[in-house]
């Protein structure tokens, strides 16, 4: 059972960057998907970056594009989301996911199933 911790959130300004960091342990990551979800107050949960098991394919969703990048080091056994150019509207909960089933990523952002393993997440506020 993999178990995953997330960290680097925090306060930023408009324009700035962070680096959001998922550590796994109880199990390799080199057999999952890897997820980044975020849930701003009142809205449902959305799917921000996801990558395959290689990292050879990610996958973004539209407001992130060229903004952000997902990136993994199994050998670390951690996943990276860089963010940049934040925005305001970035503001939220971010939750790292992994799951072995699903075929491609953009199916495990679109959460097209259940996602089966989640930290505890990890807050963002874009504020200035």
């Amino acid at each position: 059972q993999v178990q995953l911790v997330e960290s680097g959130g925090g306060l930023v300004q408009p324009g700035g960057s962070l680096r959001l960091s998922c550590a796994a342990s109880g199990s390799t990551l080199d057999y999952y998907e890897i997820g980044w979800f975020r849930q701003a107050p009142g809205k449902e949960r959305e799917g921000v970056a996801c990558i395959s098991r290689s990292g050879g394919t990610t996958y973004y969703t539209d407001s992130v594009k060229g903004r952000f990048t997902i990136s993994r080091d199994n050998a670390k056994n951690t996943v990276y989301l860089q963010m940049n150019n934040l925005k305001p509207e970035d503001t939220g909960v971010y939750y790292c996911a992994a799951d072995l089933e699903f075929t491609t990523v953009h199916a495990m952002c679109a959460m097209l199933g259940p996602v089966d393993h989640w930290g505890k997440g990890t807050l963002v506020t874009v504020s200035s």
